[in-house]
């Protein structure tokens, strides 16, 4: 069987991340009492009225080809939100959609970097990232979000290791698996040495309106002297608890977009016209549901801080924005790998840091999705566990 170099680039790079939160699906399935915290689905559906005019756009005909861009009124209603929120001027001209975040940001990457070329990204990372860029013939060079910054991308970090191959810094703000979010002065700093080096920035901004109370966002689209490097992906996967649909854009240079739609058209060739229209009143009218769940996650994080470090000897990095936290397990003598593993012989299902990037080998991701019952069970079993696992190390 002959096959190309781009398997060869992703081997290993897919599933095998999520080999406790598959096992953990296969026990419950068959029959065990577990609490899964591994997954980042919303904590409730999709709101009705996103529901009824995806409906009512299949009834009215909105079944045929889009264009590669994407449909006219959605590509009008993502230019006005973005000019409204980024304090800069956005056209269609501007967008690009596409099915979901990830998506568009495979496509983003196969229009920056290549082979020969580095792409500079924060570790942890989101556990896609290097398959992404990988796929597009360069390498990902990872750069450490260290616990005392907060887990924030420092512009002095990436100085370090740029080249002559760099292409693009790649940015998630606020952060997966972290929930930090860059300042102001991150993004400038960050800004300046895209102009000094000539280099892309990619910004994934799909958890911008996941951001807990007294926590800021803000974009680098935002700032008119980044305005032909910066690219901006994300979706209303996590703002309109909408994941399954798959919609999606990018926002950058005019110029760069229409580079980039011959690209978009050979993959896919616009999104779906009844998604699109859904789309479209999801922008517009804002999202019914994600104050809502900012807050109880938020309160999710402060109850998972409070309990782990007044009762244990775990410690958790508490999240600014997102749908989950991090906490580090280094004082069960066992690190994320075999504490997540171990963990779910007790009844709870956590991702393991490794997924993540090398620097959370200590560390697990535990999401804060689930319902505050459920939540609060969860949080006696790894009370327990820690615990137990403390004495045995003593």
């Amino acid at each position: 069987m002959r096959l190309t170099a781009i398997t060869e680039r992703l081997a290993g790079l897919g599933g095998g991340k999520w080999e406790v939160h598959l096992k953990a699906r296969e026990l419950a399935e068959g029959g065990a009492d577990l609490v899964e915290m591994t997954i980042g689905e919303p904590d409730v559906p999709a709101p009705q009225e996103l529901l009824d005019a995806a409906s009512q756009a299949l009834q009215s005909g909105r079944t045929c080809y889009s264009n590669g861009r994407g449909e006219a009124g959605l590509c009008a209603a993502l230019a006005d939100s973005y000019t409204a929120s980024r304090g800069r001027t956005f056209t269609p001209e501007n967008i690009l959609c596409f099915p979901g975040t990830q998506t568009s940001l495979y496509a983003v990457m196969q229009g920056v970097a290549e082979a020969g070329t580095d792409v500079l990204v924060g570790d942890p990372m989101y556990a896609t990232y290097e398959g992404v860029i990988r796929a597009s013939g360069a390498e990902p060079v990872p750069v450490p979000l260290r616990p005392e910054a907060g887990f924030r991308l420092q512009a002095a970090d990436i100085a370090e290791r740029i080249t002559p191959r760099s292409r693009a810094i790649l940015l998630t703000t606020p952060h997966n698996p972290t929930g930090a979010i860059l300042t102001a002065d991150d993004l400038r700093a960050i800004g300046e040495l895209a102009i000094k080096h000539d280099l892309w920035i990619i910004s994934d901004e799909v958890y911008e309106h996941l951001v807990f109370e007294g926590a800021e966002f803000v974009s680098p689209l935002s700032d008119p002297a980044l305005a032909d490097r910066v690219i901006a992906v994300s979706s209303i996967s996590k703002s309109h608890a909408a994941p399954g649909f798959r919609s999606g854009w990018c926002v950058g240079p005019a110029d760069f977009c229409t580079a980039l739609l011959p690209v978009s058209e050979t993959m896919l060739f616009g999104n779906q016209p009844f998604i699109a229209d859904m789309t479209e009143k999801a922008v517009r009218e804002g999202s019914s549901v994600a104050a809502g769940m900012a807050a109880r996650f938020s309160a999710r994080a402060a109850l998972l801080e409070q309990r782990l470090h007044g009762e244990t000897g775990l410690t958790v990095h508490r999240p600014d924005a997102g749908m989950f936290a991090l906490v580090n397990v280094a004082a069960t003598g066992m690190d994320g790998d075999a504490y997540a593993w171990d963990l779910l012989e007790h009844g709870v299902s956590v991702m393991p840091g490794s997924a993540f990037g090398d620097s959370l080998r200590d560390w697990v991701r535990v999401a804060l999705t689930i319902d505050d019952s459920k939540f609060a069970t969860a949080l006696d079993r790894i009370v327990a566990h820690a615990n137990r696992k403390k004495r045995s190390v003593a």
